[in-house]
């Protein structure tokens, strides 16, 4: 099938686009303070994977990083959706009527959409709580529907994976179960928590872990779209 192709092809640089930008932006502003105009935005001395010295936004929000940023992400947005939209054809192919497919759109587009919207606002400063928050739940919005729609996706294949014998690595396929699970179980400790205003939760400081979750999560977000290319075989 032609759209099996098409998902594959186009998974891979939803791995690689956001994966390249995000990293760009942290090298630029940890190692290129020259380029930025305002010296306050630069970073010194951090890998945020690990010490969660800087949020993803921090180091994507300034400019010159927001001009790698945001064309990166849109052109994410847009692979986003043919990529749902790809899935339901196949997804048709095999079954025209599992319950799951308008799911796996819905979740699927919203998830772009909230991308982009995301996307739109970084770098636009208000001082004002109603925007902070708006910000803050478009974000998250993002993560709930990307992860929806990998579990309802990963679920449905699973649920005629005897008709995908001859398309799919079935290892790559328990892969993908096993990390939307991971990403899930994270999530439901993780959102209650960071989604609290301010940095202090019973005391503790949770700054520097918010920063690291959030780069160590985006990592595992988009590697579902990398296990989706090594999933399906060549066609």
């Amino acid at each position: 099938m032609d759209q099996i192709n098409k998902v594959k092809s186009i998974s891979v640089w939803i791995f690689i686009v956001p994966f390249i930008a995000v990293n760009t932006c942290l090298i630029l502003i940890t190692q290129f303070h020259e380029i930025f105009p305002n010296q306050q935005d630069i970073i010194h001395n951090t890998f945020p994977y690990f010490d969660g010295g800087a949020s993803i936004s921090r180091t994507a929000r300034p400019y010159p990083s927001w001009l790698v940023f945001k064309p990166a992400m849109f052109l994410t947005s847009f692979l986003l959706i043919k990529y749902w939209l790809y899935n339901k054809s196949i997804i048709i192919n095999f079954d025209k009527d599992h319950k799951n497919i308008k799911k796996i759109v819905f979740f699927g587009i919203a998830s772009a959409v909230a991308l982009t919207i995301h996307s739109i606002f970084l770098g636009i400063k208000f001082d004002n709580d109603f925007y902070k928050l708006f910000r803050r739940v478009i974000m998250l919005s993002f993560i709930i529907f990307e992860i929806i729609a990998q579990a309802y996706l990963v679920a449905t294949l699973y649920s005629f994976k005897d008709k995908l014998q001859n398309y799919i690595n079935l290892i790559f396929l328990k892969l993908k179960f096993i990390l939307v699970t991971t990403l899930i179980v994270v999530a439901v400790i993780s959102i209650p928590i960071i989604s609290l205003p301010g940095d202090n939760f019973l005391g503790f400081n949770l700054k520097f872990f918010k920063h690291a979750l959030e780069w160590d999560y985006f990592i595992g977000v988009i590697s579902f779209y990398l296990l989706t290319f090594f999933m399906w075989k060549k066609n």
